[in-house]
This record gives structure tokens, sequence and C-alpha cells, in this order.
């Protein structure tokens, strides 16, 4: 479905994206999904802007430009202002951008001067910006393929709980905070975490290592293809999110629509995602938190908990949030965003 009418224009829009397949990352995920999502208009994707593409057809000129990025993306973002004088540009804003680059980056900075409208990803993300830019500023919540939940043992049976944490080991995603947890959890035969992510920082490699030499309840699997990331986020319990910075992350949207509930550092960007009072918050850094959170999950029935089960606590507001992250609800916005762009003039 889409949202065309017979007498709208099939626009030409470019989507620069600062990585590219060979990265598999949030901005490659983001930026195949919104070409699928915003046909039947022409979209290409590109890693900076103008390129070979545009200097071979000038005659067909990219017509709306959406830049993932605000620092990462800032040389094609000032090449397209100085060509497109009426705008048609939308900066889309990641968590290093809201939560670190905008604070002091200039080129960063001019992204957000030169967007004709901004873009962020979840619902807390407008409250990191200047007051004067939130007019032009919208939350459009990413989607992913709903998979139907999967039967898991219980932990009332003695069943041991099955964690995982999906993200590359880089410092943004803390991973040391996991690592922490897991040492104080080494005791716990009925507990063990999964920890799929690329080593990014080495050093955070060699952590990884250690740990799972330590704890024989924890195991690193290194990167993994994304329909067999996905498999392991359904068959686990819960899933274990401790980044310090997110602009809206994937794994949390790809969990709820797994049927897996989340603990997640009480960030903005994961509170956008999950909502002001959802309960499996632990604060960012925390291990000692993250680790009572993880045996409150175990320990189902025991007192400590709210209800009857936590984990079913857990996965109800999850649930709620589900409907947010439709394909539908984006690819509507998605549309809106480009023809109200495309309709813009010339001041």
């Amino acid at each position: 479905m889409n949202q065309l009418t017979p007498h709208t224009e099939v626009l030409r829009i470019v989507i620069v994206s600062p990585t590219l397949a060979d990265a598999n990352n949030g901005n490659w995920q983001t930026a195949q999904r919104w070409r699928a999502l915003l046909a039947p208009h022409h979209v290409r994707i590109v890693k900076q802007w103008p390129d070979a593409e545009a200097h071979k057809h000038p005659d067909l000129p990219d017509q709306v430009m959406l830049a993932l990025h605000a620092r990462r993306s800032a040389a094609s973002v000032s090449a397209w202002a100085e060509r497109q004088p009426a705008g048609r540009l939308a900066v889309v804003l990641t968590g290093t951008d809201l939560y670190r680059d905008i604070q002091f980056d200039p080129a960063a900075q001019q992204s957000l001067a030169l967007a004709s409208q901004l873009v962020v990803l979840q619902a807390r993300g407008p409250d990191a910006l200047p007051a004067d830019l939130r007019a032009k500023t919208q939350v459009i919540f990413q989607s992913c393929t709903a998979l139907p939940p999967v039967a898991k043992p219980s932990t009332q049976a003695q069943a041991p709980l099955r964690a995982v944490m999906v993200g590359h080991l880089r410092d943004e995603k803390s991973p040391q905070t996991l690592f922490a947890a897991v040492r104080l959890l080494q005791g716990e035969s009925q507990l063990f975490i999964d920890h799929i992510g690329e080593a990014l920082d080495p050093a955070l490699g060699e952590a990884a290592l250690a740990t799972s030499a330590a704890c024989p309840n924890y195991r690193w699997l290194g990167g993994q293809p994304y329909n067999a990331t996905r498999r392991h986020i359904q068959r686990a319990h819960v899933l274990v999110h401790p980044s310090r910075i997110e602009g809206g992350a994937h794994v949390v949207m790809e969990a709820i629509l797994s049927g897996t509930p989340v603990l997640a550092s009480r960030i903005p960007g994961n509170v956008g995602m999950l909502g002001d009072d959802y309960a499996g918050y632990f604060e960012p850094g925390d291990a000692e938190g993250l680790a009572q959170l993880l045996r409150r999950c175990r320990n189902v029935g025991s007192g400590i908990t709210i209800g009857d089960d936590w984990l079913a606590l857990l996965d109800a507001q999850c649930a709620l949030r589900a409907p947010l992250f439709s394909a539908d609800a984006e690819r509507m916005a998605l549309q809106q965003l480009v023809l109200d762009l495309s309709r813009m003039s010339k001041p």
C-alpha cells in the first residue's frame, strides 16, 4: 500500500547514509527500509552527494534529500543547500547527533539550520533540540517485520532464563555495563546471557573474551546475520539494552515485535521508545541494577516482583507499544514527509 494518488508526481529522492550495506548498522537498515517504503518514488541511497549519478544525469535532478546523521552527512547537506534554494531537505537525527554532536560540532549545527525539516526516531528526541527548532521537527517511529512469539520454557518450572544483548562493541552501547553485571551473576546457574555484536572497539572485544572466559553463563557470539539475530531475540526471555546514547534503537523495536520484553537503560532514546512508565529500566551504567532486574526476571513469583509474573508485566507493557512500530504508520509518515518537502518553493 502506498499513499500516492493517481495524480501525485513520482519524485526523485536521494537518501544520504554515512554507512552502506557493508556496515549493516542502524543507518543502513533505515536507508534500505525507507527506500522500500517510499515506492513508487525513484529512490537511491548514496554515501555522499553529489554522487556519480547526480553528475551523470544533470537533466534529471534529485528533488528531495533525506540525510541520515547531521554531522556525518554534513558535507552532503551543505552541497544540497547550495544547489536547492527551495530546501526540500530533511535531516534525520541519530543518538550521537541529539545527545552529543549538536552540542558542540559546527558541522552538525549547520545541518540543523539548513534542514527544511528535522526528523527524530523516538518521542523524546525533540526535547534534545533548541526550542526554536522544534517547530520543524517531527517524530517518525521506525518499523520492522513482526515475528510470531515463540513458546519459551517457563522459569517457574526451573528452566534457565535466557537473555540476549544485541549491539556492536563500542562505547555508546555500553557493553561494559553488561560485562560488570555478568560478573555479578556468574554464580547464577539458571541465568544465561548471549551477546551479539562486532568488536568495533578492540579493547571491548578483549573485555568480552575475558568475561566469557571467567563467566560460563556468558557467551560472546560476535557478529551474526540479521535473520539469525532476530531468531536469537525471538527465542530469548528478555533483551538487554544498556546503551548510554541512543537515537531510537532498531533492536528495541525488533524485540518488541518478536514478543520479547526489554531491560533498558533509562536514557531519553530508550524512554522515547518504551514509554515513561515502563517497568524494565535501570540507570545508565548501573551493573548492579541490571543484575537485579535479571534476577527478578528469573525469580518469577518470588515476592519481589510486581504481580505474579515480572516477565509477563514487561511483555504486556511492550505489547502496548507495538502499534507505534508498524510499517503502515512509518510508510504514511514518510510519504507525507517527502510530499510536503516536494511542495516547497523558493523563498
